[in-house]
């Protein structure tokens, strides 16, 4: 069985300008999407690309060198903006304590972030429908994100209680559209609601949901009861 030819010193070359070049494209990229990020911040969802350039400290067309147009840099902004909304809410997918200490450490973590990154927000379900340019609705990416892990966690507890876990999707997509719809009403038109409230609500609406999913499966829990350890 024959081997393949070794690469050239000059195929060697190229194809290490190569790697270096995607691997500075990519970081640049990223330190970008930062001072958007920033940018955001400081002028709000409506920031224009030139404000970005100015707080990344280059001119507008150096920015296109890295992202194929401002549809792309808006696109990369709205990801980053939906990853750090996820990972915020990470240690939910490892409740402890009660029932209801799980319910509003998520709760919490959600509207607190809500709260102080309000233009990010803003920014992510201004730019996440950008049908036009052939981008994704991020908006939908970060509620679907969690809703899947939220179904991860009921399905382990339904099945922990004896109980039929394919309502678990259902009831976790049901619940986080429920959330994610109150808070970004409340972000607008909070109407003299303060977070806390919000959150105060949010945490009994969602028990209220959960707690009559387990009675209909004759399951009857307490909520101020410690659960039992994650699998």
């Amino acid at each position: 069985m024959s081997s393949s030819p070794a690469p050239s010193p000059a195929a060697r070359r190229t194809d290490g300008r190569a790697a270096r070049w995607a691997g500075q494209r990519e970081r640049r990229r990223r330190e970008f999407v930062d001072a958007a990020l920033r940018a955001v911040a400081a002028h709000g969802p409506e920031v224009s690309t030139e404000q970005i350039a100015e707080e990344a400290g280059v001119a507008r067309t150096r920015l296109y060198k890295y992202f194929t147009d401002a549809a792309d840099l808006q696109a990369a902004i709205a990801d980053r903006v939906a990853e750090l909304i996820t990972a915020e809410l990470a240690p939910a997918w490892n409740p402890h304590g009660t029932p209801m200490q799980a319910i509003a450490a998520a709760i919490g973590a959600h509207t607190t972030w809500l709260s102080e990154h309000g233009d990010l927000y803003r920014y992510l379900t201004m730019h996440s429908l950008s049908a036009q340019a052939g981008g994704r609705d991020a908006v939908t990416d970060v509620k679907t994100a969690i809703a899947r892990n939220l179904t991860a966690v009921f399905e382990h507890y339904l099945a922990l209680f004896g109980l039929d876990v394919r309502a678990a999707e259902t009831v976790a997509f049901g619940l986080v559209g429920l959330v994610e719809s109150s808070t970004s009403r409340w972000l607008e038109n909070p109407r003299g609601v303060s977070r806390d409230e919000l959150a105060g609500l949010l945490e009994r609406w969602v028990w209220r949901i959960f707690d009559d999913t387990l009675r209909a499966g004759g399951v009857e829990l307490d909520p101020d009861a410690p659960l039992p350890a994650p699998g």
